[in-house]
């Protein structure tokens, strides 16, 4: 791809994150499509490596713990505390990250 395309897709999926609560997610991570992005990464950088097929990242993202199909401890974790996430679609996948507390800040 070349970097107007690259920065097409970039806008594209950024118009698309949305900030959303975890019970408004649930269908999506019943039906096993939700991946969870480590608040260390972009989240938009690794919906750009998927949509591309960046198996070379993506695996080494997922080799690093930084992104994983989000597992049942989180799940019931986030839904007890219903927390807020970015989400954006990369089909067949929901990629969803925390929104990351200010701290000292309620």
């Amino acid at each position: 791809m070349n970097h107007e395309k690259d920065d097409e897709l970039r806008r594209r999926l950024n118009s698309e994150t949305s900030k959303l609560r975890w019970t408004e997610l649930q269908r999506h991570y019943a039906g096993g499509n939700v991946i969870a992005v480590d608040n260390s990464l972009d989240l938009i950088e690794v919906a750009v490596g998927i949509a591309q097929d960046d198996t070379e990242s993506v695996k080494k993202w997922m080799a690093d713990g930084r992104l994983a199909k989000l597992g049942e401890i989180q799940a019931a974790a986030w839904l007890q505390a219903d927390v807020e996430l970015w989400a954006v679609v990369v089909k067949p996948w929901v990629l969803v990250q925390r929104v990351e507390q200010v701290s000292g800040l309620h």
